[in-house]
């Protein structure tokens, strides 16, 4: 893969490998998987239960290292970087959404959706104007002072959402995104994650089971046997 290549693409993966230990056994989910997303691409991950998504995702969003291979995000080498850089990479470059919000109970919608901005040390004023924007755009600005326990889980993950992109990653991962909600939430949902995505220019890697949506997303590839091919 050429170095003009890594530059322009928001993540590249390049011959990554992952082996784990379980016993005397030595198992290998990866084995050398390749894949670039590029700004505004929108990239389904299918593969069974066990086939390596969230290692793929997790490696990806260097919350975990692989066995071998090289993770460059916009431009810049990941491989080698200390858990300092790599924290600061994730909270500047990153996005993440999961099949549970995991949103922080006692802050608001609003907290939760502007706290990238405040960790990244933005004012309350400034970051919560910002979220507030966004969380609108959501259908949600009569919901903002609402904590998580008074959303329904369509408001949840959407104020999920809205904290993955408030700050303009480079790369949005998700695992699963949709995967508690019923059918036709679900459908209203991806369809606000996607805009909001391909409207700001961010490249993600969507891991979904949900052939329907997967779809809707502009290529598809899937894990099989520790190894990435396109669907």
């Amino acid at each position: 893969m050429s170095n003009d290549v890594m530059r322009e693409a928001v993540l590249t993966l390049a011959g990554i490998r992952r082996t784990f230990r379980q016993g005397g056994e030595e198992i290998a989910v990866l084995r050398g998987v390749d894949l670039t997303v590029r700004p505004g691409e929108i990239v389904a991950l299918l593969g069974p239960s066990g086939s390596g998504k969230s290692t793929l995702l997790h490696i990806a969003g260097l919350l975990e290292r692989p066995s071998d291979g090289r993770i460059v995000i916009g431009g810049e080498d990941c491989s080698r970087m200390g858990d300092h850089q790599r924290t600061l990479v994730r909270r500047n470059r990153i996005g993440f959404v999961y099949q549970y919000h995991h949103l922080l109970p006692e802050f608001s919608a609003l907290e939760n959706a502007a706290m990238p901005l405040r960790v990244r040390g933005q004012g309350r004023t400034e970051a919560a104007a910002t979220a507030g924007k966004l969380l609108d755009q959501l259908g949600l600005s009569h919901r903002l002072k609402h904590r998580p326990a008074r959303l329904s889980g369509g408001e949840q993950q959407r104020v999920a959402i809205a904290r993955a992109v408030v700050g303009r990653p480079d790369l949005l991962l998700a695992d699963e995104p949709t995967g508690n909600l019923d059918e036709k939430t679900a459908d209203i949902v991806f369809g606000e994650l996607t805009g909001l995505v391909r409207g700001a220019r961010i490249g993600a890697l969507i891991a979904t089971h949900n052939l329907d949506l997967a779809r809707r997303m502009d290529r598809i590839v899937s894990l099989h046997e520790g190894l990435l091919q396109a669907a």
